[in-house]
């Protein structure tokens, strides 16, 4: 899947907010390596230097275009080409494990997050921030879209995962690896300008996959569908803007 870095900075200063939430509620005052799991264009892994500073800091992602755009911003960070399963895999140990907004493309958690905390070191930290708006109209108009025309068949399967547990499930995958685990979910209302801004939101993260699917009339008629009925769900307020509340899952879990 193809990221596009310009589309998905358009609604930076929103999408920063749960990171710098996550962090507040790491307490480790010293740390001598830090990942940043997903790191995309880096603006969360420069604030994680600025933290940390005396810590070799690693920004890890499976996207060439996001890494351009995150080296291209400089600091004092190192970043890795590769995907958060292989890495999950073979990565070295670290002090804090930290993962903003992409652990939620990944497939098989009940095997990935006991992998994760195994990269953790002894007195180290998990931190983990997730989508969990999967049951919002934001999304559930996307597989409505992805069933109402001629690409039904290609779009419908990928329209339908929801890749995000409850969080006793994952409060059951870290407990037997953590001496203590924070887990809270947070409902953020997220205030947006411009015309149909839910749409642009939504073409930057949970809606590429199926953007990327299909081309030409397919792509232009799905796109077209999904904005009709979300200018219905998300209509704009008497000042004009558009709220869209969006619920997010977070982890902070002590390694034992």
């Amino acid at each position: 899947m193809a990221w596009d870095p310009a589309i998905y900075s358009a609604f930076a200063q929103p999408r920063l907010r749960p990171a710098l939430d996550l962090m507040a509620r790491i307490d480790l005052a010293d740390a001598r390596r830090v990942v940043d799991l997903g790191c995309g264009t880096g603006n969360v892994t420069r604030i994680l230097k600025e933290r940390w500073a005396e810590a070799d800091v690693i920004g890890i992602d499976s996207s060439p275009e996001m890494l351009m755009t995150a080296r291209d911003h400089g600091g004092a960070v190192r970043y890795l080409l590769t995907d958060a399963a292989s890495w999950a895999d073979s990565g070295g140990e670290v002090d804090i494990l930290f993962s903003n907004a992409a652990l939620h493309w990944l497939d098989g958690h009940e095997t990935l997050f006991p992998k994760l905390m195994e990269r953790v070191s002894p007195g180290g930290v998990l931190a983990v921030q997730m989508p969990h708006n999967h049951y919002a109209a934001s999304h559930t108009i996307m597989a409505e879209a992805a069933a109402a025309g001629p690409w039904a068949e290609t779009l419908a399967p990928l329209a339908a995962r929801f890749p995000v547990g409850e969080p006793s499930f994952y409060y059951d995958l870290l407990a037997p690896h953590s001496a203590q685990i924070d887990i809270w979910e947070t409902e953020y209302l997220h205030v947006l300008e411009g015309d149909n801004p839910v749409v642009t939101w939504t073409k930057g993260t949970a809606l590429r996959p199926l953007m990327d699917a299909v081309e030409g009339a397919w792509a232009t008629g799905f796109l077209a569908e999904y904005a009709k009925r979300i200018q219905a769900a998300y209509p704009p307020r008497a000042d004009g803007r558009t709220l869209l509340p969006f619920r997010r899952l977070f982890m902070v879990a002590h390694k034992g």
